[in-house]
């Protein structure tokens, strides 16, 4: 029945593949980013690089010769986008050791085994927020020429703040006034960074501050900064910050309503664009759930690329989560996660899918699926905003809106397919069946 439907499409086609590099995905479920509800029996033309054509079986002229692709029983996507990860850390628990003993060994192992990882998870774009420069935009730029695979990468380097925490110099970059803070902006723009991380601005002066974001804003650069204390947040707000990240280290209840009233007024002044915020809630949510279920570690797909002595150094590093430092204090904070989520969304901001990605016990393989499943399964988002929150709305978020974020004829053919009904299992993103990253698959 279905070589016939394929044979009786493809009698329409009017003209011929011919030696162009063109596949169809044929035949499943597809979320294409924009419509409420998926198209049913699903046909993507993809031609070289670019999707073609989208639409229903029956409606879409197949090229003859074209490589046709089942995708029945399937979820098509488009592909996702983390926006906060660390490909120069990859779950070890101990960050002293680690950033005193690789970097020798960052750019041509740790960050692309990173990489690699994450396109394997179904990610075909990605934000790095905090890294030495010139290896960051380095590991970027040998993605985007094909020399390595991973997810397109968007970077900011070093993070700005105050003053860098001891021994972490080489991705923080501290400011000392108002001119510095120009300068140490303008090294990066020129540099060729696509972002700038703000860390901790409740210590800076206001014209430190001000001045960080006016000269990032100059350079075109959208300026993503923590708000983990309220102070951070409203600070953040006077200054122009286009992007909060995470819900916040303290353990108070909620966020106060001076907090809740800036952000309203904020995300009401649609004449600048949305107020974006990458929530990262799920490593602070399923904390519990990993100390009690250590076989969860155990799962060998972070190992991908990864040298065997990293590999060996980062299980001895995790064999009792229960003890680590980094999370004693979350069995206090998860409680407040649920209702800081909320008041996040009916303050109006636009909440984007980002994980910190390779934190402690955090694998660039597991992380992208499990924070889109706790929206869906503990925060109470729908599959279809979740899906947008990791495609379409980070698109808009780095201005790339045009160029990928939906499956829509034009854009690059950044797309996954996975094997069931994700619309209603979101966990099923844990085993992505096929990566294709602008035309190439990849998986």
């Amino acid at each position: 029945m279905k070589k016939t439907v394929w044979i009786l499409v493809t009698l329409l086609v009017p003209f011929v593949a011919s030696s162009e590099n063109i596949k169809a995905l044929v035949g499943g479920t597809l979320v294409d980013g924009f419509k409420d509800h998926p198209i049913q029996n699903s046909v993507v033309i993809i031609r070289g690089e670019k999707i073609a054509a989208v639409g229903e079986m029956g409606q879409v002229d197949i090229p003859a010769g074209a490589e046709i692709i089942s995708t029945e029983g399937m979820t098509v996507l488009p592909g996702l986008w983390d926006m906060h990860v660390h490909l120069q850390i990859n779950g070890h628990a101990d960050y002293k050791h680690w950033h005193s003993t690789y970097p020798p060994r960052f750019e041509k192992e740790i960050m692309p085994a990173s990489a690699h990882q994450l396109l394997m998870a179904g990610v075909t774009s990605a934000r790095d927020l905090g890294a030495p420069l010139d290896t960051i935009i380095n590991v970027r730029d040998a993605i985007n020429r094909g020399d390595i695979p991973g997810p397109t990468m968007y970077v900011s380097g070093p993070f700005i703040q105050k003053k860098p925490y001891p021994g972490t110099e080489l991705y923080r970059w501290g400011v000392d006034g108002e001119r510095d803070a120009r300068a140490k902006v303008k090294k990066l723009a020129d540099a060729g960074v696509d972002v700038i991380k703000l860390i901790d601005q409740d210590e800076m002066t206001e014209a430190e501050l001000m001045a960080v974001v006016d000269e990032a804003h100059k350079h075109d650069l959208p300026v993503v900064a923590h708000a983990h204390r309220p102070k951070e947040i409203l600070l953040g707000l006077k200054a122009g910050v286009d992007n909060f990240e995470h819900t916040g280290l303290s353990t108070a209840p909620e966020y106060p309503p001076e907090v809740i009233a800036g952000l309203r007024e904020r995300a009401a002044q649609m004449n600048i664009g949305p107020l974006f915020w990458t929530p990262t809630v799920e490593g602070l949510f399923n904390y519990d759930y990993v100390k009690n279920n250590t076989e969860k570690l155990d799962n060998d797909s972070w190992h991908l690329d990864m040298p065997e002595d990293i590999i060996a150094d980062i299980k001895s590093s995790i064999q009792h989560p229960d003890q680590l430092p980094y999370y004693q204090i979350t069995s206090k904070r998860k409680p407040t996660l649920k209702r800081k989520f909320q008041q996040l969304i009916d303050a109006g901001v636009v909440l984007m899918v980002g994980t910190d990605s390779g934190i402690p016990l955090k694998f660039h393989s597991q992380s992208t699926w499990n924070e889109m499943d706790i929206w869906v399964r503990e925060m109470g988002v729908s599959p279809m905003d979740t899906i947008r929150g990791a495609t379409y709305w980070p698109s808009v978020m780095m201005k790339v809106s045009d160029q990928v974020g939906t499956i829509t004829p034009g854009k690059y053919a950044d797309i996954i397919a996975v094997k069931g009904d994700v619309l209603r299992y979101m966990s099923l993103l844990q085993r992505v069946d096929m990566v294709i990253k602008h035309g190439k698959r990849v998986k």
